[in-house]
């Protein structure tokens, strides 16, 4: 799978996104992301739950139920994109119903992609289905207005370049479409002080413990940091066309998730 490439930004602002350390632009930060998560994969699933004390389960729930009645929709067209392990997948798997239209699992990731797969096919597979795909969010191999939601879990903030991946989902979807993008954020006050502390010094400690990647934990706190606050983000997805944009922080502010609506075509 080639790296992803910016595929030209948005109106007059800079382009901006994930930046690993050592990354010389968006090619090699795609480069370096991918290689990243290809090589925590084995051991990821055990490393987000004990860090996040299992709420990110509940995080997941919370963004399925927040699109329950698309889901609800057996003729539904839905793609996670930068699925990873397919927890984000699953959970909305739970709400299709039986003989719905697959949900479309994608990453550029392979071994994380392959993790996830295993899952939708499982024992503990919900009653929908999933097709994986390894795919580049920047350059989705889907037709344009093909889709019916987008949903992205904790993976967006890791794009080389958020316009353009906000572009390419504006593309993708159908007028009308929804987009729901869940990814932490740096909560405010004074639980953000004490979080930031946790997040910024112990975290990589117990991240490097367990999964054995002193990197992979280390960029997790600076890639929250450098991705937008809510306000500029909305701003963003405005500016990409979505429409009835709005964040809705989860567990305080360490989460949350962005939703928008695909606006019609202008004639």
């Amino acid at each position: 799978m080639p790296p992803r490439t910016s595929a030209g930004g948005i109106g007059n602002a800079a382009a901006t996104g994930a930046t690993p350390e050592g990354a010389a632009d968006e090619q090699s930060a795609a480069a370096a992301v991918q290689s990243m998560f290809n090589s925590i994969a084995p051991r990821y699933d055990l490393v987000n739950h004990v860090l996040s004390a299992n709420i990110d389960r509940l995080w997941w729930w919370r963004t399925a139920r927040r699109f329950r009645e698309v889901l609800a929709n057996p003729d539904a067209a839905i793609l996670d994109i930068c699925c990873g392990t397919g927890d984000m997948t699953m959970a909305l798997l739970k709400r299709r119903p039986a003989g719905a239209r697959p949900v479309i699992a994608a990453d550029f990731a392979r071994e994380m992609l392959a993790r996830g797969a295993r899952k939708f096919t499982g024992p503990f597979a919900a009653h929908g289905s999933a097709v994986a795909l390894e795919a580049d969010a920047l350059h989705l191999p889907l037709r344009s207005d093909s889709l019916d939601l987008i949903t992205t879990a904790f993976g967006f903030r890791n794009l080389a370049n958020y316009r353009d991946g906000l572009a390419e989902f504006h593309r993708v979807l159908k007028p009308g479409g929804q987009v729901g993008i869940l990814d932490f954020s740096e909560p405010d006050g004074v639980f953000g002080k004490i979080y930031q502390v946790y997040f910024r010094r112990v975290l990589p400690e117990i991240g490097k413990l367990i999964g054995g990647k002193d990197s992979a934990y280390n960029y997790l706190p600076a890639s929250v940091s450098k991705f937008p606050p809510p306000a500029e983000m909305l701003e963003m997805m405005r500016e990409a066309g979505f429409r009835e944009v709005r964040w809705t922080p989860y567990t305080f502010g360490i989460a949350g998730l962005f939703t928008g609506v695909r606006g019609p075509v202008e004639s």
